[in-house]
């Protein structure tokens, strides 16, 4: 469990840039909604631990265990419809007490991660094979149905391309990658034509309403006013932003034009208050951390690891590049949090775990 590891291989770069982006995070968050500043920041405080402490446990005898985690992660999913909160119309958390509460989906993400880079290292050689390449996207599909179920549909996509990164990663054929996009390109065409006719049964109204929005948004000018909120609000940051903790009764946050600012559009926040300048820089934070997460990988001492430091970095590019895309409206309005920044203390602990098994990762290099 625990072994001999060198200082100077810590990976110290890595927390600085993940512990300077949490920062920035604390003082947007304090900036959108004081009352979340003390939390968030308790919130930082609970994840640097757990990475310390998370960083000096094994990796492989974390991942010898993948098996009993999915079904931990599979059993916390499953708790939600009976005993889950219901927070503006979503069922994702559960609640123990009265002061706290957590969202099992964010825990999965991390898990899953670990759990396929163990399978897919298992059966290195046999990646191609139907057994392994269906069994994978069978397990796969058991957490992501119950978060679609809860609802939450934006979770529900990113965990389908995390899945379908590490598999990538892991060596899949370009032969069956390319039957499969041949036959995923029409069949997505056909699901957006269905989708897009009224009355349809595939998503939820509310979910078709937010993607009719982001095609029309003149004819669904309250749907789209989030959204359109955001991008008036980025582009009134200008270079240098209106500065941390402004009172500008026109301001995205002190005008309540975006409801919770804190979480999904906290880079509206970011626009406005930073700037262009602000904006560039949580980019090139995100970015880093996610590169230095696949240089780790890279440099693993075998294929386990390789699969966690990559599948970690594509987590962090692929939510972040979620979350800033819809806070542009390059995509559709959907709930997903911004690594390390957006208010969420389950994603923000999580997120500071996964960083802790990567680094755990790099301690272990192949010269060991």
């Amino acid at each position: 469990m625990l072994k001999q590891y060198r200082l100077r291989d810590y990976k110290f770069r890595l927390v600085l840039w993940v512990a300077a982006l949490s920062a920035i995070g604390v003082l947007v968050v304090g900036s959108a909604n004081e009352a979340y500043r003390s939390r968030q920041l308790a919130g930082v405080i609970i994840g640097f631990i757990c990475m310390v402490i998370v960083s000096l446990i094994d990796y492989v005898w974390l991942s010898n265990f993948y098996w009993l985690e999915y079904i931990f992660g599979v059993f916390i999913l499953a708790l939600v419809p009976f005993f889950g909160a219901t927070v503006n119309g979503a069922k994702r958390w559960i609640r123990i007490g009265s002061f706290f509460q957590f969202q099992p989906s964010d825990v999965v993400k991390i898990i899953m991660i670990v759990f396929l880079a163990r399978l897919y290292s298992k059966y290195e050689d046999k990646i191609n094979h139907p057994k392994v390449i269906f069994g994978s996207l069978l397990a796969m599909a058991v957490p992501i149905a119950f978060i679609y179920q809860q609802p939450n549909l934006s979770t529900s996509i990113l965990m389908a391309l995390l899945f379908c990164a590490m598999i990538f990663l892991a060596g899949l054929s370009y032969k069956i990658i390319g039957g499969i996009i041949l036959v995923t390109i029409p069949v997505a065409v056909i699901l957006l034509t269905i989708i897009l006719q009224p009355n349809q049964t595939l998503i939820d109204e509310y979910q078709q309403t937010r993607i009719l929005a982001w095609l029309q948004p003149e004819a669904y000018s309250q749907e789209s006013s989030q959204q359109t909120n955001s991008i008036i609000a980025i582009g009134s940051g200008q270079l240098y932003g209106k500065g941390l903790n402004n009172d500008d009764v026109s301001s995205v946050k002190n005008g309540n034009f975006i409801p919770e600012p804190q979480t999904d559009f906290i880079f509206a926040v970011v626009g406005e208050e930073l700037g262009f300048l602000g904006c560039c820089i949580i980019i090139i934070l995100e970015l880093l951390i996610a590169l230095e997460c696949v240089n780790i990988g890279r440099r693993a001492r075998e294929k386990c690891g390789t699969l966690i430091g990559c599948g970690m970095g594509a987590l962090i590019f692929l939510q972040c590049f979620i979350n800033i895309c819809v806070a542009t409206g390059l995509m559709p309005n959907t709930g997903i949090s911004l690594p390390f920044v957006s208010y969420g203390l389950t994603s923000l602990v999580s997120f500071w775990i996964g960083i802790g098994i990567v680094l755990n990762v790099g301690l272990q290099v192949r010269k060991y």
